[in-house]
């Protein structure tokens, strides 16, 4: 198994490591942030008052979430301090957390949205990380995770080549729907996603016509508490 990544030494070049390795589908370094959340408030029919994500790192994710869900209160979690330091230094208003530090700020949300996270999870602990985001749901929340589409072989060549990637090992749609399952999320259902880069604007409406076919270059995974 690959040494765990230590995402504090990334935190100063994280996205421009992320630009180097994802250019040619997209100029935009926050192109692949509005896309997922775009998608997630899609998907997500319910009101929102508390939304957390797991595994913010940088706080990328964190402006369009505060936008998507306007009202809400937005937290962020993650390993990394550094990270978190500098998530914090740019949304002062957002309330961080340290994973396994968390005080009042854990449960209750009705939305838990996580972004390539989980691949970077050992397998043996997956289901326990899955059961503890279960458990800081409020009745009736959502999840919904985003992760690396191992069918799409331009996927697998960005992860074998990306430094903060070191210790990825991807997981297939049908691994993450039955960690949810297991962890005890009902309704689940994956759809494949990133298809088309956005200079072909003119067809991204395809985009949603598509998910169910496995060459996107990820998937999400999501499910209900209840």
């Amino acid at each position: 198994m690959s040494k765990r990544v230590d995402f504090d030494k990334f935190t100063g070049n994280y996205d421009q490591l992320l630009q180097e390795q994802t250019g040619f589908f997209s100029k935009s370094d926050v192109y692949f942030a509005q896309y997922k959340v775009d998608l997630a408030r899609s998907l997500i029919k319910q009101p929102v008052t508390r939304v957390l994500e797991y595994g913010c790192g940088t706080g990328r994710n964190i402006p369009f979430l505060k936008s998507a869900f306007p009202g809400a209160k937005v937290v962020g979690s993650d390993i990394s301090k550094a990270s978190l330091a500098l998530a914090k230094s740019e949304q002062p208003s957002v309330d961080f957390f340290v994973e396994g530090e968390g005080g009042n700020l854990i449960g209750g949300f009705e939305l838990i949205f996580v972004a390539g996270v989980f691949h970077h999870i050992p397998p043996p602990a997956r289901l326990e990380a899955m059961k503890l985001l279960n458990s800081r749901l409020a009745p009736h929340g959502q999840i919904i995770i985003f992760e690396h589409n191992p069918y799409n072989p331009v996927t697998r060549r960005i992860v074998s080549n990306c430094a903060y990637d070191e210790d990825a090992q991807l997981l297939p749609p049908r691994e993450l729907r039955a960690l949810l399952s297991n962890a005890g999320f009902l309704q689940v259902r994956h759809g494949y996603c990133l298809f088309i880069p956005p200079s072909f604007s003119k067809l991204l409406w395809l985009e949603r016509h598509l998910s169910w076919l496995p060459l996107g270059g990820q998937f999400y995974a999501c499910g209900s508490k209840c």
